[in-house]
């Protein structure tokens, strides 16, 4: 392994990090020298999420800590998150901080979301409508949009990729993992097959070239499951599934969406257009009644929505790189002032004055995060070779029929 990892400037010319004039590649012999770490936030295949406090500051953060061993022959996964991640300043987009690289280890520093994933947070509510979903897109589309004038293709979009910055209850959203996104040249056309099946738009699947038009495809199909809690495309099998997609078949079914307005609707269907040329881009979708406009309809659909997600949406938390709902639990306890050991305490507790707050983790997260190597990241962490190390996998989609 090198000690550089290549970056793309501005022109998309290949430079050694570190080398594009902002000094911003830092080297230590111990990152724990700069940051104490906390706690376990997440495990991947290949990296681990550590809760992180800056000592000069006290300001939390999230690391993802990166065993350089996991990455032999994955070198280009972490140079093109690395390239995405450090070109980006986004109110709506997670943003990398720093960099830090030792020996035996890669450390991104990470701006810490504390407010937890998209589904759980619809499912707490005790009202939700039109209205909500349409915010929310509209800042899914602010933030995909300023990607694409970047020349930047997320290529996963998906809801488990969209977190809450706080546990506000008018916090933004926030869109995280970089793992799978492409730097365009100039009137360039990728076609790596890649993303999470249910989201992927039919040319991917269809392994023609494609754009920045399949981040408009996955936005449509976030819309739809916002209103109605349940994947447009759905079948245990995996050909039909592909096949589904491929012919852009899917359908407002009764009874779920008896009560979504027609410019919903009409808002989806110019998103999850089969033919490319013919969807909607962020500008035109950013322009459309349903989120410019006041046709979102303010009716409680909460209930319907709601138990859909539950039925619909089943957590695998054993195999995510990024456990937000750890973090919710422990922003919590940190506001109430509780430690594990006991009662409340009058003030609140600084993380670094021995409050070691452990989330409840998942028996397999338990047992991997066990054997932890001196780079704070989990023993285990080379066991699923086939898995791609920047992966973040919190909801798994377990369709079943809604008769």
């Amino acid at each position: 392994m090198g000690n550089h990892f290549p970056v793309v400037d501005r022109n998309n010319r290949k430079m050694p990090l570190g080398q594009d004039g902002h000094s911003w590649k830092k080297k230590t012999s111990d990152v724990k020298e700069i940051y104490d770490f906390k706690e376990v936030l997440g495990t991947g295949a290949f990296s681990e999420v550590v809760l992180a406090e800056e000592k000069r500051t006290q300001k939390l953060v999230a690391i993802k800590c990166i065993p350089k061993k996991a990455l032999e022959g994955k070198e280009n996964s972490i140079e093109n998150e690395i390239a995405v991640l450090h070109k980006i300043k986004h109110a709506n987009i997670v943003t990398l901080e720093d960099i830090f690289e030792n020996k035996s280890h890669l450390y991104l520093v990470m701006q810490l979301v504390s407010g937890g994933e998209l589904f759980d947070r619809i499912v707490e509510k005790g009202f939700y409508t039109e209205k909500d979903a349409s915010k929310l897109i509209q800042q899914i589309l602010d933030a995909v949009k300023y990607l694409h004038d970047m020349g930047i293709v997320h290529r996963d979009l998906k809801p488990e990729n969209l977190l809450y910055y706080s546990m506000d209850e008018d916090s933004k959203i926030m869109i995280s993992d970089f793992g799978l996104s492409k730097i365009e040249g100039s009137g360039s056309v990728m076609s790596t097959a890649c993303g999470t099946p249910g989201y992927v738009a039919p040319e991917v699947l269809a392994q023609k070239p494609y754009s920045k038009a399949v981040d408009c495809w996955s936005i449509g199909v976030i819309a739809y499951i916002l209103l109605c809690g349940y994947p447009p495309f759905y079948d245990e099998n995996d050909a039909k599934l592909f096949e589904q997609i491929l012919k852009a078949e899917y359908e407002f079914d009764s009874p779920y969406w008896d009560d979504i307005s027609d410019s919903a609707k009409d808002f989806i269907v110019h998103l999850m257009e089969k033919d490319p040329r013919g969807r909607y881009t962020c500008d035109q979708a950013l322009q459309h009644p349903w989120i410019a406009g006041d046709t979102a309809l303010d009716k409680n659909i909460h209930e319907s929505v709601s138990a859909q997600i539950k039925k619909n949406f089943a957590k695998s938390k054993w195999k995510q790189a990024f456990n937000a709902t750890a973090v919710v639990r422990h922003m919590r306890r940190l506001q109430l002032g509780t430690s594990q050991e006991g009662p409340s305490q009058p003030s609140l507790p600084s993380p670094c004055h021995g409050h070691q707050l452990l989330p409840e983790r998942d028996e397999e997260v338990e047992q991997r995060s066990e054997a932890k190597c001196e780079g704070g990241c989990s023993g285990a962490a080379g066991d699923e070779a086939e898995c791609d190390p920047l992966q973040n996998c919190t909801y798994r989609c377990h369709p079943t029929s809604r008769v």
